[in-house]
């Protein structure tokens, strides 16, 4: 089989650009793809590059593609690390070999493989054997395989089909230590006895996988060789433990914290992860002679067990794997600071990529050796070695009949195979369908099968006649096809997709007819994911991140969707388990576009989240992406209870299902405030857009410029340019009258809403008063904001910038939101002051409050007062002083035909100020139409942005027909009012002239 290549699909399919570099074999660089001129240098002792420069050999090997390439395959990091750990293992010391990172990024390939690419563990074992097959006869080695996993600090032993409720338990013994009570350690005789115990053993962890959804990117795998040497001549041992450890996936330990979160930290799937790097961090420090006084073995059961193979006698080597995509930036990042604080050694490559976009990640790392005390050797008692002891080189067994049988079947009948979030998993489980028909479900009795989250006793059927295979969902199970829900029989294609239940993916593989040269491997999980996440109508399109033109993706809103993607599992398996323990928790996925909250309307960096109800009093939770994996991993605690049989009743405080009621955010309005900079009224009706950027209601707004004492200005006071506003006193009311056809209220005739809004540099938010169950409440609420010195900052910001309303939704039992005002300035007539930079400063000094205005504050606004005076008459002064000047120049020049300034008439005077007067306000009535125009195409421009097409393909002509007419009517909309500008402004230039030519 071909491995499985890094990046992920989505992750090539968006063109993601590699940020790693390596400039020799011990340095990585990484770019912040945010900041290309940011770079972060890291040097360890082993750097692999494995993105590029490869071929395959004959056997599928993948080599350098030609000598100057920097390409590393697993042979060059087995020949670097793998021996290193025989060395070790044959001079008596116990080694450790660790894979850390991110999942996908390359751990299970480095250490395990894929085909003929095999990896560390694979390698080490068959260069043992051979070793021992080569050493002299008067020796005598003993080698024995132990599998197990850890989740949630729970031991599986992964070569016993017996599952023990609860985990096997670890002990401590004074001279055995920390062990595994009940765990099977076979004793292998040559390295193919090895390869099947791995086989079972990953097919006993599939199995796992399956049944409780935990994947194996939350587990950690430890394989174990005891391998003893017994020298005959001299009555001596040498004993070696070899812990080959692969690690749970590290997004784990950062992205399922509990921030935001009333609970502990999800799960205890992330406490190895921290106390394994507190262990060896503290061993490197004993190690460069620091005092150390404790080092916290007993802190997690990954430690305990690792306890004699990281200290003391032991040499131990970890494996950082990391992605080169730049929107894996911040977790490779952070999987480099963990290899180079806890000072390890050596790395390894993921596996290698296509030929196509920045694909395989580099791995690299570091090694920490602690220092030994020298061989382990203690005499033999004399006892008698048993047989099992006893290694004696046997030919390697021939497959078993099972094995033989089961190839013939995949040859020759229709089957599913198993898909898995760990490739090392996938393919690994089998189902045959053979003719007739055949039930797959929980059930014992049926010919397949099934476990895990959403699978019943009898959950679908498979039937194999005529040359066809269909598939029957019984009653209201959940059968997936090639990512749509089916309901009914419906006939299977070579290579079709199918879930089952939650999470029960398979790939079905048809007749032999069917098939050809097709590469399988491409059919992997994230393939599947991708499939599901398309038929629910989001994809990398959908989101916005692709633009037009062929411009470079957005790596923030790709991140967004690859989190959708890896959430999209995870919240079927907490619905499924929320069915099935009662809760009544519905949980589905939004995508919340930042620029709801962005006073420019900007597109923003978008974020995933979990709106979580309760179906049954309809109460409403937004959940952050950190706090949902935080709460998954506290619910599989819970459902694992109830799987065992024990009590899985919590109190309230304590479930993971149960949170307090809080107010939701149901969505933003932008009520754009050029009109004000115009000293011009501004009425409208603009839509609340929810996260889906659908409309969630109506708000009926008004902002109003007034005078100090809130009497509304007039046409006359209209500006002509901002500017003239510049230094001036500013004062406007914002008014919201009502929010109307509120989804929110219509959904729950119970709830209540509110609004708040901030502007500027307003330090807090202002809220609306509470208004229950009623569908379009009147509102009604009037403030009055108070620039007492308009600078050119707060000028800019009304032609530029947006007033953001959020509308929020209460619930019975929550708190409503109220405005903390300690930090609001206000004015004597009691304004609330907005532009109060200086004043501000003021405030901080702490000489005044909100409700006590001292003498020097006073002072201040009296100043400002008096400046804004002397300003209105120095300029006045200078408009005359430049008119004055003007017709003194054409007095004196004695132009023909002109009459000096001073032979003009008081009524001429007069008659010519009046008419200039009534220029400037029929210019500001046109201005004050063309502002209100751009309002109207604004809010048109807003809904042809976020129209959705149908999802019923019926209804897809009439979608088209009305978006047409929208366009249209937006169209006819601009060219009307430039038009309507154009001619107002050429009639009032007309009139002018014709008057001027009249005075003169």
């Amino acid at each position: 089989s071909k491995p499985r290549l890094r990046p992920t699909p989505q992750e090539k399919n968006s063109g993601s650009k590699c940020v790693i570099s390596m400039h020799s074999s011990t340095t990585t660089i990484i770019q912040d793809p945010k900041n290309p001129e940011h770079t972060k240098t890291f040097i360890f002792d082993l750097a692999y590059w494995s993105h590029d420069g490869f071929q395959k050999d004959k056997d599928g090997v993948f080599i350098s593609a030609d000598p100057s390439s920097k390409f590393a395959g697993q042979r060059d990091v087995f020949h670097d690390l793998g021996r290193g750990i025989l060395d070790s293992a044959w001079q008596g010391y116990n080694t450790t070999l660790l894979a850390y990172g991110q999942t996908g990024s390359g751990k299970s390939y480095s250490m395990i493989g894929f085909g003929a690419n095999k990896g560390i563990i694979p390698n080490v074992c068959e260069e043992l054997f051979h070793a021992i097959e080569s050493r002299e006869k008067n020796h005598e080695y003993q080698v024995t395989f132990s599998m197990l996993e850890i989740y949630n600090e729970q031991v599986r032993d992964l070569l016993s089909r017996t599952k023990k409720p609860g985990g096997l338990k670890v002990r401590e013994d004074q001279q055995l230590g920390f062990y595994v009570d009940g765990l099977k350690s076979v004793p292998c005789e040559n390295y193919a006895q090895i390869e099947r115990l791995m086989e079972q053993g990953t097919k006993i962890r599939t199995t796992a996988s399956t049944n409780m959804n935990a994947s194996s990117s939350r587990s950690h795998m430890v394989i174990t060789i005891q391998f003893k040497q017994v020298f005959l001549d001299r009555d001596l041992t040498k004993q070696s433990s070899i812990n080959l450890v692969d690690l749970a996936g590290s997004e784990r330990q950062k992205s399922s914290g509990s921030e935001g979160d009333r609970l502990r930290e999800g799960s205890r799937v992330n406490l190895s992860l921290t106390n394994l790097g507190n262990v060896i961090s503290a061993l490197a420090d004993a190690a460069m002679a620091k005092k150390v006084l404790h080092i916290p073995y007993r802190d997690s059961v990954l430690t305990k067990l690792l306890q004699s193979a990281l200290g003391g006698n032991s040499r131990t080597a970890l494996i950082a794997a990391i992605s080169p995509a730049d929107i894996c930036y911040e977790e490779t990042l952070s999987t480099l600071r963990y290899a180079e604080r806890y000072g390890v050694n050596a790395g390894r490559p993921a596996p290698p990529a296509s030929a196509t976009g920045c694909v395989a990640p580099p791995s690299p790392a570091r090694r920490l050796e602690a220092r030994t005390a020298g061989s382990k050797a203690r005499q033999l008692g004399g006892q008698e070695r048993t047989t099992a002891e006893r290694c004696a080189a046997r030919p390697a067994r021939k497959p078993s009949r099972f094995l033989l049988q089961e190839r013939r079947m995949m040859r020759t009948v229709p089957h599913l195979l198993n898909v898995n979030e760990d490739p090392q998993l996938s393919g690994v489980l089998k189902h045959f369908i053979q003719a007739g028909s055949c039930d797959a479900g929980q059930a014992a009795s049926n010919a397949i099968i099934l476990r895990g989250l959403g699978i019943s006793d009898k959950h679908a059927s498979f039937t194999n006649l005529d040359g066809k295979v269909t598939v029957t969902p019984h009653g209201q199970c959940r059968v997936i096809v090639n990512g749509v829900p089916i309901t009914t029989k419906t006939k299977l294609q070579h290579l079709d997709r199918i879930i089952l239940g939650s999470s029960n993916a398979y790939l079905y593989v048809g007749f032999p007819a069917e098939r050809g040269s097709e590469d399988l491997s491409r059919f992997d999980y994230d393939f599947f994911q991708l499939e599901r996440a398309a038929a629910e109508g989001v994809s990398v399109d959908t989101l916005g991140a692709l633009p037009r033109g062929g411009a470079k993706a957005d790596p923030s809103v790709l991140a967004a969707f690859q989190d959708y993607v890896k959430l999209m599992p995870l919240a079927a398996e907490a619905n499924q388990m929320s069915e099935e323990l009662k809760k009544g928790l519905q949980m589905e996925l939004k995508v919340k576009n930042l620029a709801s909250s962005d006073s420019r309307g900007c597109d923003l960096q978008k974020e995933v989240m979990v709106k979580v109800t309760n179906r049954r009093t309809r109460q409403v939770w937004i959940w952050s992406k950190a706090k949902f994996i935080n709460r998954k991993f506290l619910m599989e605690e819970l459902y694992q209870r109830f799987l065992d049989g024990e009590d899985s009743h919590v109190a309230q405080e304590d479930d993971p299902f149960w949170d307090p009621v809080e107010v939701i955010h149901l969505g933003s309005a932008h009520v754009w405030l050029q009109s004000l900079a115009y000293c011009m009224k501004f009425e409208d009706q603009v839509e609340f857009l929810n996260c889906d950027g659908l409309e969630e209601a109506v708000l009926h707004i008004h902002i109003v410029p007034c005078s100090p004492t809130g009497q509304a200005r007039g046409e006359d006071d209209v500006v002509i340019d901002p500017l003239e506003l510049l230094g001036k006193r500013m004062d406007f009311q914002i008014r919201i009258v009502r929010c109307l056809g509120t989804k929110w209220l219509k959904e729950d005739a119970e709830r209540g809403v509110q609004m708040g809004y901030r502007i500027y540099d307003l330090p807090n938010t202002l809220y609306t008063k509470p208004v229950w169950k009623i569908v379009n409440p009147q509102i009604e609420e009037t403030i009055q904001f108070t620039a007492l010195s308009a600078s050119q900052e707060f000028l800019n910001y009304l032609q530029t910038n947006a007033l953001i309303v959020d509308l929020w939704g209460l619930q019975e039992g929550c708190a409503e939101l109220s405005c903390s005002k300690p930090d609001i300035i206000v004015t004597e007539e009691g304004h609330i002051m907005v532009d109060s930079k200086t004043i501000s400063a003021v405030m901080d000094t702490g000489q005044t409050t909100s409700n006590q205005t001292p003498e020097l504050y006073r002072k201040l606004v009296k100043l400002e007062e008096e400046t804004e005076l002397l300003r209105n008459i120095n300029r006045v002064l200078r408009e005359e002083n430049v008119f004055l000047k003007e017709s003194i120049q054409k007095t004196g020049s004695g132009q023909q035909g002109e009459r000096p300034f001073k032979s003009w008439s008081a009524r001429e005077m007069n008659q010519m100020c009046i008419q200039e007067a009534s220029y400037d306000r029929e210019f500001a009535k046109a201005l004050k139409v063309f502002y209100q125009s751009m309002n109207v195409a604004r809010g048109q421009f807003l809904k042809l942005r976020h129209y959705k097409p149908p999802e019923d393909d019926q209804m897809l002509r009439p979608f088209v027909h009305q978006q047409s007419q929208m366009l249209k009517d937006f169209g006819d909309l601009l060219e009307s009012s430039l038009w309507k500008l154009k001619n107002d402004v050429a009639l009032i230039v007309k009139k002018k002239r014709e008057c001027l030519t009249h005075m003169e």
